[in-house]
């Protein structure tokens, strides 16, 4: 079938993104699902701060290539051997599929099954192959196994989860992302208790998220972080006990002042350097830093090994927010229902494909939280 889709040529392009036009709109060919596949129709997907990071090429990828891995959309055809989906079924989409049989599926942690890595470096879907190609037939790659940027996606049937019809696609697109990987951090990795203190570095999509999850975990003290001032007065709506302006060398100093030495668990979201830095800076001894933000595949970061030790620090990573999809969904998405988690604040706006571009302006620029694609609009 023939379909509208964002695709991407170059990485690397030159902002303003509204000049060079990194993100080509035009007609693709989709081909049918296969064995273990499904198409979907594209609801809503999320422009997110790991797009732009392909845009900028800060992660390499095959090209051509469709991104867009945040969404939700509606079953329209399942493949061969497909049974528990059908036609009609809402979804959200996984962006790290997994194989449920290797060592870490097994174990309860398939966000850090092999099986996406070596789909993603390859630029196919799960099942090893690829539905996408140009008008003269030249393959397009598949980002994280999705390809959300286009109005119709060819997805492995492991990289969505059923969700109930009523939930606006709109909301249920940024949990595919933002929700799970930030939200995921706090409640997952960090393990935040109600009565406990949680600092959140970075107040985008995700960061927005961890705070809206430390809320809902009933933790005393949130400290916000971030460089923009008009995110920190969000922040302080949504929950936020204490904000500290970033980007100035007496931040660290004062956010140690202001808790007796420093946080017990600080959540970085930012995926910069500086960042993470900082959240080492003002972790307390015998506390955690946690990192749920992605740098540049080949950014490195330094930290004093002894002082590691000696204070009985612990540094860990947190990708997909430590999450099993189809445990986790339901439960983000039963606090979304009851309030705890009220994703429709972070909707910056709605676009379509002629403003895409612009959109990754608006992203760069740190101006915006979570513009939603509506490919089909």
């Amino acid at each position: 079938m023939r379909i509208k889709a964002a695709v991407l040529y170059q990485q690397g392009l030159p902002r303003p993104y509204a000049e060079t036009r990194p993100m080509v709109v035009e007609e693709v060919e989709l081909d049918p699902p296969g064995p273990g596949e499904l198409l979907i129709e594209v609801a809503a997907a999320g422009l997110c701060h790991s797009d732009l990071s392909t845009i900028e090429n800060q992660r390499p990828r095959p090209l051509p290539i469709v991104i867009g891995h945040e969404g939700a959309g509606i079953v329209r055809e399942v493949g061969p051997g497909i049974s528990d989906l059908k036609p009609g079924d809402h979804v959200i989409t996984v962006f790290a599929p997994s194989c449920g049989n290797c060592r870490y599926c097994v174990r309860g942690r398939p966000n850090i099954c092999p099986t996406g890595n070596a789909a993603r470096a390859a630029g196919q879907l799960p099942t090893g192959t690829k539905r996408l190609k140009r008008l003269d037939g030249t393959p397009i790659n598949h980002n994280s196994g999705l390809s959300l940027y286009a109005q119709f996606a060819v997805v492995a049937r492991r990289s969505c989860v059923k969700i109930e019809k009523d939930i606006p696609l709109d909301d249920a697109a940024i949990f595919g992302c933002a929700v799970m990987t930030g939200a995921g951090a706090v409640l997952n990795t960090a393990g935040i208790k109600a009565g406990e203190e949680v600092a959140i570095i970075g107040l985008g999509g995700v960061g927005m998220n961890a705070l809206f999850g430390a809320v809902a975990a009933g933790a005393e003290r949130i400290i916000a972080i971030d460089t923009n001032p008009k995110k920190l007065e969000m922040a302080k709506q949504w929950g936020a006990t204490d904000v500290f302006l970033a980007g100035n060398d007496d931040c660290a100093a004062a956010v140690r002042d202001a808790t007796d030495g420093g946080v017990d668990k600080v959540v970085e979201t930012a995926g910069s350097i500086p960042a993470m830095q900082l959240a080492l800076a003002i972790t307390a001894r015998g506390g955690e830093t946690i990192s749920a933000g992605l740098p540049n595949i080949r950014a490195e970061v330094s930290y004093l090994h002894a002082s590691l030790v000696s204070e009985e620090r612990s540094i860990r990573g947190s990708y997909m927010g430590s999450c099993v999809p189809e445990r986790d969904l339901p439960r983000l998405l039963g606090l979304y229902r009851r309030g705890k988690l009220p994703v429709d604040k972070l909707k910056t706006s709605h676009i379509t494909f002629d403003q895409i571009n612009e959109g990754f302006d608006l992203l760069s620029d740190g101006a915006v939280l979570r513009q939603m694609l509506r490919p089909n609009a």
